[in-house]
């Protein structure tokens, strides 16, 4: 044993060192609710951090994990596929629209960005022409392996190294609580037109359906189906990130349903397996994946990892999607949605808050300054709704299992935290 003179700790990410002693600690997680060490039960308002689309502790869930520990915990991907994985690569190509049929499974959404970017570039080689250039939001956030935060220009979470191929970042033509509306469309798809017809020519374009880090964005309806059509004319692929949206985060099975389009490739995470087992996936079309028998050297997908598409989180996707449909989950975010949307915006006449914007369970109540946000939530914490508050927007994501007696619990609890942060600010 070495000797040490300080006590050790967990390291917590993406956190200030000085905050980690003597912070929040949850103990369990029962249904919509979770209990801290005091024993305080929260309703949960984060849960989109993981997109808990099933709730906490869902019986079925758990017993979809327990039965394939029983029988297989994991193979090695590279060696032997197993039933799990096969299953719910089917059943993606079921869920997913058009040639969207060839799925490699991951363990998080940084890596399936990271397998989506090598893919969209080797595509190019193969085909044999020379395209390595990304476009994408600036306000964008797809992970944190290397490749992946490159992408990002946010500053709390942009790369401090350069990229190894060209990215380039597009700026909202407008603040967030502006991106509403049919001339911010017409602004945003000028933009990107712009860096399609500049420069090289694109490998890819790759965008979230809605920003989530970067200040839950709601982009404007009919954005995706332009630029899907920008990305045809110039011969992009277009990349739809889903960690965030995907698996009916916003009131759709997918974030690019909203919109009715077919990405050339989708990422998957968090939801994927309603957030609990890491698992994540990356779709391509299937004329994508024919390209990759021209691949010198492995004739195939020179990325992936031994823990890829474990057996476990694999089932326990393919539960999710049972109970998903089964509980009509992806209804339920749209309506308790809507109604978590029209309570919230009352909050606007309040002197903290400049806008509330969402779409299906993930709404994002904007204050003044970011002092503002943290004493919101702070305040809604103290009544027993927890949410997530990034500079000085705060977002509330229940689990899509949210009840009429839970929107109505968290309406009336946030709103009272609004009026007593207010107070403290006067």
């Amino acid at each position: 044993m070495h000797s040490s003179t300080s006590t050790s700790s967990l390291w917590r990410p993406w956190t200030p060192i000085t905050q980690q002693a003597g912070s929040l600690r949850i103990v369990e997680a029962r249904g919509n609710r979770v209990r801290d060490a005091e024993g305080n039960w929260y309703l949960d308002g984060i849960s989109g951090v993981l997109n808990a689309s099933c709730g906490h502790g869902h019986p079925r869930l758990i017993e979809a994990a327990t039965r394939q520990f029983e029988q297989l915990v994991h193979y090695d991907p590279m060696v032997s596929s197993h039933d799990p994985a096969e299953t719910l690569a089917t059943r993606l190509a079921e869920l997913l629209p058009g040639e969207l049929n060839e799925t490699c499974l991951l363990n998080s959404g940084s890596e399936a960005t990271e397998a989506a970017l090598r893919i969209a570039l080797q595509y190019w080689r193969n085909i044999g022409e020379d395209r390595n250039r990304v476009i994408t939001f600036e306000a964008a956030y797809h992970g944190t392996t290397y490749l992946a935060q490159q992408l990002s220009g946010l500053p709390f979470t942009a790369s401090e190294w350069a990229p190894p191929f060209p990215i380039e970042h597009i700026a909202l033509p407008a603040a967030p609580r502006a991106m509403r509306t049919e001339e911010s469309a017409d602004a945003l798809i000028a933009l990107f037109a712009k860096a399609l017809e500049t420069g090289p020519p694109a490998a890819a374009v790759m965008v979230e359906p809605l920003l989530g880090l970067g200040g839950c964005v709601v982009l404007p309806a009919g954005f995706l189906a332009r630029l899907r059509q920008l990305c045809d004319r110039h011969g992009a692929l277009l990349i739809l990130d889903e960690v965030f949206c995907g698996f009916g985060r916003t009131g759709r099975m997918f974030g690019f349903d909203h919109d009715g389009i077919t990405p050339d490739i989708v990422t998957m995470s968090k939801g994927i397996s309603g957030g609990y087992l890491p698992l994540a996936a990356v779709t391509v079309t299937s004329s994508i994946k024919e390209t990759f028998v021209r691949e010198p050297i492995a004739q195939g997908l020179r990325y992936g990892h031994t823990t890829g598409g474990h057996a476990v989180a694999s089932n326990v996707a393919n539960a999710v999607l049972d109970v998903m449909a089964d509980e009509k989950l992806v209804e339920n975010s749209a309506t308790q949605g809507a109604t978590l949307l029209e309570g919230l915006r009352k909050l606007e006449s309040s002197p903290l808050i400049t806008d509330v914007r969402g779409l299906g369970l993930v709404v994002a109540v904007e204050a003044d300054s970011p002092e503002s946000a943290a004493a919101v939530a702070t305040a809604a914490a103290q009544a027993g709704v927890m949410t997530r508050h990034e500079r000085g927007v705060i977002r509330i994501a229940p689990p899509l299992t949210i009840t009429d007696e839970d929107t109505a619990e968290a309406l009336q609890k946030f709103s009272d935290a609004v009026e007593i942060a207010a107070a403290a600010h006067r």
